[in-house]
């Protein structure tokens, strides 16, 4: 047994050491894999987004389906459900096939980075298997998108929270404190630049008039976060320093954006910029940086799913999976119903036009408290030691 793992890291190493292709012609592994899996989740976004968008041309053969009524329960809204569906089976099944691995030469691993062609065939199989699904099933999976996707809201807010406490931890410590101290406040002094900019820019753009007050709320509330979270990681017992409130600014300040820009265009308090040829190249432009985005977004936090340890600190062995399987499957499952209910507006109702995405009051909503959960998430994990140390010196014996 000694002998197979000693073989398995051995081969591991000197793919690694290899380029991407190299790596991809002589063999599976886990670093790979997670890149496949990745443009997998990126092709059935586009595939999703196609059904939304152009599936009435593109798509006419599914009239004939027994489910879809001349197609109406196929495409549109309700074609992105049945795509989503698919995708989430599939993400799900790879995630209870692979929870709980744990070591490189386990049979959890070789299916989690191999068999490509038989998952491939699987994929394929569950995305079509959805359209032959009864309306009223897609509806019910359509409300339960919902929790779905804010499970996933919530996962990727902790991971982007532990990433910056991390980087602050690491650029405080004793090796990198004193080389790295302009940096950081390099790095610090920009963030706040741009957030302070970036409020400005948003008075100017969505709240033109006194009479925009619903922007004026959320862009003013957003600097009082911000206001919030510099204040308390600069406390005495606190001292987290200018960098994590920096990098939480610019967080909140890109939600409060998201939001106000997901405002329907008869109710967005400001100019009509999306008339005319540019209008539409900045609808396109945007849609693609924001498929790109949610589909990095899902990858990165998929394999990060060390932010969820309790224990953080515990050597690793040299045949240990590099990240867990089961965690970054079950990202992507939830992932499937996030893009869902971005291409929907959140809104199985939501008629979209062409090349928009996250477009309505609901979406505006969850940004908001997206943002709102972020500044308060934040702040209690910049407090609870404190409040925790404070609680466990006072049950100590002889505490006065």
């Amino acid at each position: 047994m000694e002998g197979d793992t000693e073989s398995v890291n051995d081969r591991y190493a000197k793919l690694i050491g290899d380029s991407w292709w190299a790596q991809f012609r002589r063999g599976s592994n886990p670093w790979m894999a997670r890149y496949v899996y990745g443009l997998m989740f990126l092709i059935v976004n586009l595939l999703a987004w196609g059904i939304r968008d152009y599936g009435r041309s593109a798509f006419s053969e599914m009239k004939r389906l027994k489910e879809c009524q001349d197609g109406e329960d196929c495409l549109g809204a309700e074609g992105v459900l049945r795509v989503s569906l698919g995708c989430f089976i599939f993400y799900f099944v790879m995630f209870l096939c692979t929870a709980g691995a744990k070591k490189l030469n386990e049979r959890q691993d070789s299916w989690h980075s191999g068999r490509w062609p038989v998952k491939v065939v699987l994929l394929i199989s569950l995305m079509v298997l959805p359209f032959f699904v009864p309306s009223e099933v897609i509806q019910v999976y359509g409300d339960i998108a919902h929790f779905g996707a804010g499970v996933f809201l919530m996962i990727q807010l902790v991971s982007i929270i532990s990433f910056i406490t991390w980087l602050n931890d690491s650029f405080q410590s004793d090796k990198l404190a004193e080389r790295c101290h302009i940096h950081v406040m390099l790095v610090a002094t920009s963030a706040y630049v741009i957030c302070i900019c970036g409020i400005i820019l948003m008075f100017i753009w969505y709240a033109p008039q006194p009479s925009c007050l619903l922007n004026i709320f959320f862009i003013t509330w957003t600097l009082v976060l911000l206001q919030l979270m510099t204040s308390v990681s600069l406390h005495p017992k606190v001292n987290a320093g200018f960098l994590t409130p920096g990098l939480m600014g610019l967080y909140v300040v890109f939600l409060c954006w998201s939001a106000v820009r997901s405002e329907p265009p008869e109710g967005r308090c400001t100019k009509d910029t999306n008339a005319g040829p540019k209008g539409d190249w900045l609808s396109i432009i945007s849609f693609v940086i924001a498929v790109i985005a949610m589909v990095i977004a899902t990858f990165s936090t998929g394999i990060d799913s060390k932010c969820f340890q309790f224990k953080k600190d515990e050597p690793e062995e040299e045949d240990e999976v590099p990240y867990g399987y089961g965690f970054f499957h079950f990202v992507f499952a939830t992932g499937a119903m996030y893009f869902a209910m971005l291409l929907i507006s959140w809104n199985t109702k939501h008629v979209s036009q062409k090349w928009t995405i996250d477009v309505g009051w609901t979406s505006t909503w969850v940004r908001i408290v997206n943002e709102w959960l972020a500044a308060c998430i934040y702040i209690w994990m910049v407090v609870a030691p404190v409040i925790f140390k404070h609680t466990r010196a006072a049950e100590l014996p002889g505490a006065v």
